[in-house]
């Protein structure tokens, strides 16, 4: 690791450069951050943008093992952090589940995973973020100070109040292995019952717990995975080649993996919707080489889909119903988390489902979760056929109304069809429009509606 006095000498020469790339920007153009990758699933065309450079912020600048911190630029992705802090036995609070998930991006938007339950949401354990802020000021924020108001309003904030340059993280001690016990119900109620009481107790079989997650193949088969830390394991399993992980979960009840391997178990299958692009089956698997089974390779390949048409020309060809793109995670309180599931069965019938509870230490001003109360996070990633004489954003917008009515939320990294009214009642416009006009008051950013739901 270079020593922190090398490594912010480069970030200040990067910070200076998008801070002058952001000043070139024409007026009339809205910036838009350039990026390698991207997890977004909003496809709509954009109005005039410019590309943003942000060429050289995508380093861990410091892992300190004595006060368990990290200080990352806002590009870095979570794959390279891992590999940074692991040497030191160390992990952020929260690890979203794929590997080029940037930290600026799980903190201005959302990001869970299996501690999530224990630790909350990734912008939960971040002590100082400095942002690009639209009217083109670089500032430090922290939950106290001269912009603690822009700290609490930037998580969901989706880039439209600034832009993460720099963040300084908690980190959590872990040990070389992860011991995962399937435990499969028949029953929804009692899936929610037992995740519920685990994640309150943080003990299962009277084993500390670490990890909390489930999965949902149908109304009669679904699985809580809880994960315990080790120092030793018996054998550890390989996920990352011709085996999958999701399916062992319906093939074993007992399972090890190493630490790096259990972080990164969902990304060689982009969870199951790899599926998609016949990767599963294995002679095709066989043939492609293991750095392509990964989930950004996957997203590009849907880009180009969406870009060309590719399976609606197929699927107009062979005759099949239009399908409708049903990407979400939504998050529903536990108890009425068995409605949810009840409901998405009936009228969606998508499956697996990803089930990851949550909690929230404090109340976040753009997500406004109930802190202390357990929320279980369902993920759904795919295609639906739709029904005759229904249009795209039919399964969406049922979703959408749904959850609400279940007392939840809905993360806005895809599509969104919410009426500019309900959206900032829903997603609490009074804290958003006084920070937007403090630190954005020209409005050179989209507005969080315009961005998410709109796309602009």
């Amino acid at each position: 690791m270079p020593d922190r006095t090398a490594s912010m000498t480069a970030h200040t020469k990067a910070v200076e450069q998008i801070r002058e790339s952001y000043a070139a920007i024409p007026q009339d153009a809205a910036p838009r951050l350039a990026k390698a990758t991207t997890n977004l699933f909003r496809f709509r065309t954009p109005t005039k943008t410019a590309a943003l450079s942000a060429r050289d912020l995508d380093q861990v600048i410091q892992v300190d093992p004595a006060s368990m911190t990290a200080e990352v630029q806002g590009m870095t992705t979570y794959e390279n952090l891992v590999d940074a802090t692991l040497p030191y036995g160390l992990m952020p609070y929260v690890v979203p589940q794929l590997k080029t998930i940037t930290l600026g991006g799980a903190v201005t938007g959302l990001g869970i995973e299996s501690t999530s339950f224990a630790r909350g949401l990734p912008h939960e354990s971040v002590e100082e973020l400095e942002i690009l802020t639209g009217d083109g000021r670089v500032v430090v924020a922290r939950a106290e100070g001269e912009h603690a108001d822009l700290f609490r309003a930037f998580p969901n904030s989706y880039g439209t109040l600034g832009y993460a340059l720099r963040i300084r993280i908690k980190l959590l001690p872990v040990k070389p292995f992860v011991r995962l016990t399937h435990i499969r119900f028949a029953d929804a109620d009692k899936c929610m019952l037992t995740m519920h009481e685990i994640c309150e107790s943080r003990v299962h079989d009277g084993e500390p717990v670490d990890f909390v997650d489930g999965t949902y193949f149908g109304p009669n088969e679904m699985y809580v995975t809880v994960g315990t830390f080790s120092d030793r394991a018996p054998y550890t399993s390989d996920y990352t080649g011709m085996r999958i992980y999701y399916q062992s979960i319906r093939n074993r009840s007992r399972d090890w993996l190493t630490i790096r391997d259990y972080l990164w178990r969902w990304d060689t299958d982009w969870f199951w919707c790899s599926r998609a692009f016949g990767v599963q089956q294995p002679l095709v698997r066989s043939l492609v080489p293991r750095r392509l089974l990964r989930s950004d390779v996957y997203r590009k390949l849907v880009g180009l889909d969406q870009r060309y048409g590719l399976t609606a020309r197929v699927d107009r060809w062979r005759g099949n119903p239009v399908q409708e793109s049903v990407i979400q995670d939504v998050e529903v309180p536990v108890e009425r988390g068995a409605e949810f599931l009840d409901f998405f069965q009936r009228q969606v019938g998508m499956t697996p489902v990803w089930m990851c509870p949550l909690k929230a230490a404090t109340e976040w001003s753009l997500y406004p979760l109930e802190p202390g109360r357990l929320y279980v996070n369902f993920g759904f990633w795919g295609m639906v056929p739709l029904p005759r004489g229904q249009f795209d954003g039919y399964y969406n917008r049922l979703i959408e109304h749904a959850v609400h009515r279940l007392d939840g939320h809905k993360s806005l990294y895809s599509t969104s069809f919410y009426e500019r009214e309900e959206f900032w009642r829903l997603y609490n416009g009074d804290a958003y429009w006084p920070v937007k006009r403090a630190y954005d008051p020209g409005e050179r950013l989209l507005d969080l509606y315009d961005k998410c739901v709109r796309g602009r």
